[in-house]
């Protein structure tokens, strides 16, 4: 099976984007995954601004997404893009970052305005790192992802039918890069 790594971008823990991820990220090791969780506001804040490479914990993030086949890529949109937060952590990825490794972003704002803040917005920086195969993703907005009194989110139907497409079209891209992987091993 294959190693995803899902960098979340959010700086607060209680975004709403929490509620893509999760479901997300139980498809995925429902089909027998190996999934992975980059929080960047976990990460040392001082490491990351002053891009301190040699920082352990940015060493070990990095390290994850080297040796990712996909990597879920989530933020929530502020000003009509991604956050600084995660853009600071993929300026610390090797300009290769992304080479031969499928991506799949999952974006959440205020409003449908900011629809296209996948394909102006993070789809350039996607390109930058190496990034060849990205899929649409799912921009969803807040009124579509309910906090639920006990924890946990409620997710509306229509979002979750998208969600459901999309992590499905990640799932037959993962299975064809491997095949074709093979192909290649045995030529």
């Amino acid at each position: 099976m294959s190693k995803i790594a899902v960098i979340s971008g959010s700086p607060t823990s209680n975004s709403r984007l929490y509620g893509l991820v999760e479901y997300v990220e139980a498809k995925l090791t429902a089909e027998g995954h190996e999934v992975t969780h980059i929080n960047v506001a976990d990460l040392p804040a001082e490491a990351l601004v002053k891009a301190q490479f040699g920082n352990e914990e940015l060493q070990r993030a990095t390290a994850l997404v080297n040796d990712a086949d996909g990597v879920v890529i989530a933020s929530p949109v502020y000003k009509a893009s991604f956050t600084g937060l995660l853009k600071t952590f993929l300026d610390l990825l090797p300009q290769t970052g992304l080479k031969d490794k499928i991506s799949y972003p999952l974006f959440v704002g205020g409003t449908i305005a900011h629809l296209l803040s996948i394909d102006y917005a993070l789809k350039p920086v996607i390109a930058a790192l190496g990034g060849r195969v990205v899929l649409g993703g799912v921009y969803a907005i807040d009124p579509w992802i309910e906090r639920l009194e006990g924890g946990g989110y409620g997710l509306s139907e229509e979002l979750i039918e998208r969600l459901d497409r999309s992590t499905d079209e990640f799932l037959e891209e993962l299975h064809w890069q491997t095949v074709r992987a093979e192909s290649r091993s045995n030529q």
